[in-house]
């Protein structure tokens, strides 16, 4: 039986990811001026990553 080509391990390797960890969503609103230190770390608003 074939494996699907979206389970094959070669499209993960390279490919574009549509969810942005905790840390890495605190750096972007920090770029963007969306962010204050002190700013509470739960409840951060809807990112999407730059292409």
């Amino acid at each position: 039986m074939s494996q699907h080509r979206s389970l094959r391990a070669i499209a993960t390797v390279g490919g574009k990811r549509n969810v942005l960890k905790r840390f890495e969503r605190v750096g972007l609103l920090k770029e963007r001026g969306q962010w204050k230190d002190g700013d509470r770390i739960t409840g951060l608003r809807k990112t999407k990553p730059d292409a």
